[in-house]
């Protein structure tokens, strides 16, 4: 992995204005929506936070039903145990949006798949609503979340748009709205359940998913693109594209693995501070940790911009490492639970920023490697957080730390390996 972003970068991005993979060549305008023939004027003012702002609504559909789990087990006379299933409902629908939908940014016309994923979105909340029983309110949410991949198909457009010395602290600015998202889900998706009930917290997401959703896409520049080859080539594509990127291939691995070490940690953390025989407290107290991460990703992306992308990831590698051992001591001392707290957020925001940076830039086909290298992370994490709940319950929070150190271990050991080979 290079020291500082490729100097081909911005040669891939502007390529990847031109040509999509498998798709035949695409040939989009730099007029912008809503600017008439003028100078893009407020439209290009607009651009960055209106994204950033939709991106942390986007992200919070995901995460909704989480938080809500109680207040909807005892309207529909359940448990909360026995409907937690719908929080993996919503990380299925994700993942298979990003699969099908994240690729073919490179292939239509993103401003129109934009408005129709926002509206299917909305339709999928109201439904979500509106559900009397858990079977209606499953399929709701698994659609509103795989509609939920317009951030994945934005961040590719604002990496090409920005300039080279700043491409990544306007990705930067597009994570931050994630994780603002994230966590505004958890833990203000939770406050407002409890004031208002959790029907209200879906049609709230569903009037903000409208809204926000069609502005972005009215504001988006128009693309006039001709499309050749089936639909879904970017997602036949995605092996192909990994494999003669290594740098794609390493930022995969290393997110992975970086990802897979905060979801161990995080998924775990709500049974630390809630068990009894550790701190007692309430799971919303665990999304208030989150807020360190909008305020890391901005001057992570300055870093990228500054240093290059493989030593911000290094370092946020050493980050993860010394918060694993801070994690554990802090199973019996709090304070040290809230430093590593931050720490693995720093270390995950920037790891993120740097290494989706350099997967947006290695490439002719930005949104196939961004697909390829968000769903690599996912699946990392989604792997380690299966393991960290036995590993709870068989060996303590002290098991839930070693699995979280494995999965740092094998994300850099393994690149580390392609690389010398």
């Amino acid at each position: 992995m290079p020291s500082s972003p490729p100097a081909s970068a911005s040669a891939s991005a502007s390529a990847s204005a031109r040509t999509g993979t498998g798709t035949g060549p695409v040939r989009p305008s730099t007029r912008h929506a809503g600017s008439g023939d003028g100078p893009p004027g407020a439209a290009a003012r607009l651009f960055l936070p209106l994204i950033a702002l939709c991106t942390a609504v986007t992200a919070a559909n995901i995460y909704l039903a989480a938080p809500l789990l109680p207040l909807i087990a005892r309207d529909m006379g359940s448990t909360p145990s026995a409907v937690a299933w719908l929080a993996s409902v919503a990380q299925l629908g994700y993942a298979s949006g990003l699969l099908f939908f994240a690729p073919l940014g490179d292939s239509v016309n993103r401003r129109r798949l934009v408005a129709v994923l926002a509206l299917v979105a909305t339709a999928a909340l109201l439904a979500a609503a509106a559900s009397a029983g858990t079977g209606a309110l499953a399929v709701a949410v698994l659609v509103a979340s795989a509609a939920t991949v317009v951030p994945q198909l934005l961040v590719p457009l604002v990496a090409a748009r920005a300039p080279a010395d700043r491409r990544a602290r306007h990705v930067a600015a597009v994570i931050a709205g994630l994780f603002t998202g994230v966590v505004a889900a958890r833990v203000l998706g939770g406050l407002a359940g409890q004031a208002f009930g959790w029907r209200a917290v879906f049609v709230g997401a569903a009037i903000l998913t409208a809204v926000l959703g069609l502005a972005t896409a009215y504001i988006l520049p128009v693309e006039r693109r001709q499309r050749q080859g089936p639909l879904f080539a970017g997602l036949v594509a995605i092996p192909g594209v990994v494999r003669r990127s290594p740098d794609l291939w390493r930022a995969c691995v290393r997110q992975a693995g970086m990802y897979g070490a905060w979801s161990a940690l995080w998924t775990s953390l709500a049974l630390l501070l809630a068990d009894a025989d550790g701190y007692g407290m309430t799971t919303a107290a665990a999304g208030l940790f989150g807020l360190a991460a909008t305020l890391v990703a901005p001057v992570a992306g300055g870093l990228v911009d500054r240093f290059g992308a493989a030593r911000v990831v290094r370092s946020a590698y050493l980050l993860a490492a010394v918060s694993v051992p801070l994690f554990w001591w802090g199973g019996q001392a709090m304070a040290a639970l809230c430093a590593a707290a931050v720490l693995v957020h720093a270390a995950l925001v920037a790891s993120h920023i740097a290494n989706q940076t350099l997967a947006l830039t290695t490439t002719p086909a930005p949104a196939t490697a961004n697909t390829a290298y968000v769903v690599s992370g996912f699946a990392g994490g989604a792997l380690a957080s299966a393991l960290a709940g036995p590993a709870y319950a068989h060996w303590g929070w002290g098991g839930v730390c070693a699995v979280a150190g494995a999965w740092l271990l094998l994300g850099w050991t393994a690149t580390a390996v392609r690389r010398a080979g």
